[in-house]
């Protein structure tokens, strides 16, 4: 389920309106701006825009898109999970190679770690699909 989660903020990250309601910072719970300066204090640096996803905050920072970093609170404040852009040459090598294989064109990819720390990456074909893989680059599922 976690992971099915992780697949529909990823998506939600990269294209465009959909889902997110951008916000203006004053309409961020304090206690979610609170956990998301304690959990990443050097973003007091950087301009960080706000969208409500579904019931939850997420936080977007970095980058030319201003989205190379991308987190996800809950209203109260409790972290969710974190998606950082990668290159896609980044992606682990079996990851690549299944990529290759099934001639699958990427246009975006993400190191996702969740509050447990676990790992996996997204990869994000045109049209909006994406390739979800494990920490080690094994194919999990099309999503």
């Amino acid at each position: 389920m976690k992971k099915i989660l992780a697949t529909i903020i990823f998506s939600s990250f990269f294209l465009a309106g959909g889902y997110a309601q951008d916000l203006k910072k004053a309409s961020v719970p304090k206690v979610v701006k609170e956990a998301f300066l304690a959990k990443y204090p050097e973003c007091t640096k950087f301009k960080v825009s706000w969208e409500k996803e579904k019931t939850n905050y997420e936080g977007n920072w970095g980058g030319k898109s201003g989205e190379d970093n991308t987190v996800l609170f809950t209203p109260k404040g409790i972290f969710v999970e974190q998606v950082k852009a990668i290159a896609i040459k980044e992606l682990p090598e079996k990851a690549l190679a299944y990529i290759k294989k099934n001639k699958a064109k990427i246009i975006e990819a993400g190191l996702v770690t969740d509050a447990k720390g676990t790992v996996s990456y997204e990869a994000e074909m045109r049209g909006g699909k994406e390739l979800v893989f494990d920490n080690e680059g094994n194919f999990l599922r099309k999503a």
